[in-house]
């Protein structure tokens, strides 16, 4: 055995061996948001050389070669315990049989465990000293919910192993580091990535509008989130109230918050100038009828939207690096206008009015939003993920055949 555990395991063979990979992610649906996505692309990128199995709660996706398993959600609504019995169930279910174990999600077990959004303890505890933390502690210990997230994902970032960290941004790295100071070693990035599209002429911009039912004319603006509140629509709505009227917005995303902020439309009067159209199951015409993509968001790992919507041309105006991981990559005024202060709407109009009114600004970003969209595409990032799944490969093995012996 050992012989062909450690010939497996070398860099020579390492190409070769199709790996037994199990994929962990509650939602498994392009309209979920950019983690789904990010999980989704990747299994798509490595389906045709690994075998995947992907356990989630719903699924709404069809990939050749790709095993779906369906995991019950008993508890849905009470989301802490079904992150527990989630965690519990797909710890039973992949526990033998798999080279590697992927999760997306807040579980104690698997090899490689991506982060898609900030640590619980850096939400809970991040610039609180003294009394502040003290009162934050008596909160946990007398929270089922809070206890049962930090002790998840305490172990989540144990050392052990083999085990690989994946975050999806420099920032979140910096954020990783002084929140779990253990997995700093275990720690990469790998950004989100895009599948560059054919170029958007006007007849598909005119056919993406019929489609979704837009405007003809008139310059749009296009917001796609699923937490309409974090992402910052109440500003955008309050900018867009005093940009002229040919100006209209897109709202992609969670329909269960629609209700909410149609309040602020019909009181802003702007019934007719914003389109809520829900989840998409598939985005790219929302970004194929727009002029330019809107995000002051006030807290983004990363922000998967704004890579894809780099990649249709589009100009993009959003918050700077210390709300937005994406932008810590970006440069002001050459592929994106970034926002210092996103919750400012006299700022965010300004921004808007340059990109909407001004074709020379709008043109340079568009042309600067490709050219950093290629940078990113899905092939590579997935290559940079197979990557890891055979260090963790390897690992394994090594392991197996030292205690063969």
């Amino acid at each position: 055995m050992s012989a062909h555990l450690l010939s497996a395991a070398s860099p020579v063979n390492q190409v070769k061996k199709r790996l037994r990979i199990a994929v962990l992610n509650r939602t498994f649906a392009t309209t979920g948001g950019g983690a789904e996505r990010y999980s989704i692309a990747l299994v798509e990128e490595l389906a045709a050389k690994h075998e995947i199995h992907v356990y989630a709660q719903h699924i709404d996706h069809q990939w050749p070669g790709v095993s779906y398993h369906t995991v019950a959600a008993p508890l849905r609504k009470l989301r802490w315990i079904n992150q527990l019995w989630f965690a519990t169930r797909t710890w039973w279910l992949t526990r033998k049989g798999f080279d590697v174990v992927h999760s997306h999600e807040n579980t104690w077990h698997g090899d490689v465990q991506t982060v898609h959004v900030l640590p619980v303890k850096h939400n809970l505890f991040y610039g609180r000293t003294g009394w502040v933390r003290a009162l934050r502690w008596i909160k946990v210990m007398t929270s089922p919910r809070l206890l049962t997230y930090l002790f998840l994902e305490r172990f989540r970032y144990a050392k052990r192993p083999g085990r690989q960290v994946v975050v999806t941004s420099d920032s979140l790295r910096s954020i990783m580091n002084a929140s779990y100071p253990a997995c700093r070693e275990m720690l990469s990035v790998i950004t989100p990535g895009i599948t560059m599209p054919l170029p958007v002429t006007p007849l598909r911009k005119s056919d993406a509008r019929a489609m979704l039912g837009l405007p003809a004319a008139g310059r749009g603006l296009l917001f796609v989130a699923n937490d309409y509140r974090k992402k910052g629509l109440k500003t955008l709505l309050e900018a867009l109230a005093e940009i002229p009227a040919d100006v209209f917005l897109t709202v992609v995303g969670n329909p269960g918050q629609i209700s909410v902020f149609r309040e602020q439309v019909k009181i802003s009067g702007l019934g007719k100038r914003v389109f809520f159209l829900g989840s998409l199951k598939e985005v790219a015409p929302a970004y194929e009828a727009a002029n330019c993509l809107v995000h002051p968001t006030l807290e983004d790992t990363f922000a998967m939207v704004v890579l894809e919507a780099m990649s249709y041309s589009l100009p993009v105006v959003v918050s700077g690096a210390a709300y937005c991981g994406i932008a810590g990559l970006l440069q002001d005024g050459v592929d994106a206008l970034l926002l210092d202060a996103p919750k400012d709407a006299v700022h965010l109009r300004r921004a808007l009015e340059s990109v909407l009114f001004q074709p020379e600004l709008s043109k340079k970003l568009a042309q600067g939003a490709s050219d950093f969209a290629r940078k990113y595409e899905w092939s590579a990032m997935a290559l940079k993920q197979e990557s890891l799944y055979f260090s963790v490969f390897a690992v394994r093995a090594s392991t197996f055949s030292a205690e063969s012996f």
